[in-house]
């Protein structure tokens, strides 16, 4: 099987849907035999050449500050639609809602393959974010939801994620179809443990709470600190909250770690993309701290629950899926004071945490090998309808013709080039037979006066 993998990023960027997507990549490579090509906007400096499958690069600018660091990409890229129609793709899976999947709708013009649709994240908080013209920002909404409309099938990590899609107005129908942890099963060794986090002020017996991701005020981390203040004030007992991951709120959530009078307990180690360095933190850790609703799947969760780190979620959240409080981890109400009853109540004996962690390593860790092999079934099942000619009926409108009036445009364009491309090879072939011939000719009338002086 052929598969095409899209998304909007790409290292060097590295967050949650790109691990997501290289994980896709590796296991169908190595366990199905599958060739696999992916499709990312360009980052500047970037290595495309080292990794065991090809990476096409298409043009994109520069929305790093807009966008947390991430670039824009621009889908109407001829060019890099060629390459990937040339790879002639069974499936084309795409992990963005935005270009990524533009370019997908694109290349099913050129190919027939169907698209597949993964929604990993509730998207229309960072567009909110982004743009702040609410009018501006619901029509982009509305445009992302139409661009999920028209995949062929749409997968969600959760079934709260797939709550949240139906709520921005999206119509089909989609399939749960959870995300994978790439950590090995099992804490890691003690000396491994203190080489990652022994430079840092980590006593002994104190309770250790954690944090990994995106240092965002709207995955619940101004909750932890308020917590964290709480619980300090009120029971005085000592601890160390650590925050791996970088973001636009870094200052602001440490301006207020200070303001709670908690500065000197929390420790910003900044990013970590080593994945034994996450694992010897979440080995280390004795809690995590996940107070998140705006994550649809909280992989992290699962990253810890595989070092058998048992988390704090709240209740109803996405995260919290598959979650037994006080059995394979904790849920709360959203709130500061709720976190902060449970850190009273779970911090005088560590060894209950313990406990809740390794249920959590039983239960609710999932490899990724697992995951892709049902990814791949499912990709057998889309092309064996497509086959028989019963896949899903899509919902289409006027962007559909749009796609398709573009594609055409572009395959058109891209044949110009490439007659244009040929014409001038064949010119500059003759120009140059032209200059060596001129050569040879003029090398023979050298050669003819020399003779002809010697006589």
């Amino acid at each position: 099987m052929k598969v095409c993998l899209m998304n909007d990023s790409f290292p060097p960027v590295i967050d949650g849907v790109v691990n997501v997507m290289m994980n896709y990549a590796n296991h169908l490579m190595t366990d199905h035999s599958a060739k696999v090509i992916v499709a990312t906007p360009r980052y500047p400096g970037a290595d495309y050449d080292k990794y065991p499958y090809p990476v096409v690069p298409y043009q994109s600018f520069d929305t790093t500050k807009l966008a947390s660091g991430y670039r824009a990409g621009n889908p109407f890229a001829s060019k890099a639609i060629a390459q990937l129609a040339a790879f002639r793709p069974d499936i084309i899976h795409t992990h963005c809602p935005a270009s990524a999947t533009v370019l997908a709708r694109l290349l099913r013009e050129e190919t027939a393959a169907p698209i597949v649709l993964t929604y990993h994240t509730k998207y229309d908080i960072d567009i909110q974010r982004a743009v702040k013209i609410k009018s501006a920002a619901n029509e982009t909404i509305r445009a992302m939801v139409s661009n999920i409309e028209a995949c062929d099938e749409v997968w969600v990590v959760s079934k709260g994620a797939g709550e949240s899609l139906k709520a921005l107005g999206y119509s089909g129908d989609y399939l749960v179809m959870n995300n994978g942890v790439d950590f090995a099963k099992g804490r890691v060794d003690p000396e491994t443990v203190e080489a990652v986090t022994g430079q840092y002020d980590l006593p002994a017996g104190v309770p250790v709470f954690l944090f990994v991701g995106r240092l965002m005020t709207y995955k619940g981390l101004p909750l932890v600190l308020d917590a964290l203040k709480l619980f300090w004030e009120e029971t005085g007992r000592d601890f160390r909250m650590v925050f791996v991951g970088k973001g636009p709120d870094r200052e602001k959530l440490e301006k207020q770690a200070a303001e709670n009078g908690i500065a000197e307990k929390c420790i910003f180690v900044g990013p970590i993309y080593e994945r034994d360095k996450l694992r010897a933190w979440n080995t280390r850790a004795d809690l995590f701290l996940f107070p998140s609703t705006f994550d649809t799947n909280g992989l992290v969760v699962r990253e810890a629950a595989a070092c058998g780190l048992a988390s704090v979620l709240v209740e109803g959240s996405c995260a919290a899926e598959g979650i037994t409080d006080g059995r394979n981890g904790f849920t709360i109400e959203e709130t500061p004071r709720a976190m902060a009853e449970l850190l009273k109540k779970v911090s005088g004996g560590l060894e209950h945490l313990h406990e809740v962690g390794q249920h959590a390593m039983d239960e609710i860790y999932l490899s990724w090998k697992d995951c892709v092999d049902r990814a791949n079934e499912r990709y057998a099942l889309v092309l064996d309808e497509k086959r028989r000619g019963v896949l899903r009926e899509r919902r289409r409108d006027f962007t559909d013709l749009l796609v398709t009036a573009t594609a055409r445009s572009m395959a058109e364009q891209e044949k110009y080039r490439r007659a244009r491309q040929t014409v001038l090879e064949d010119l500059k072939d003759t120009a140059v037979g032209m200059m060596e011939n001129i050569q040879e000719a003029e090398e023979s009338v050298e050669r003819l006066f020399a003779d002809l002086g010697k006589r």
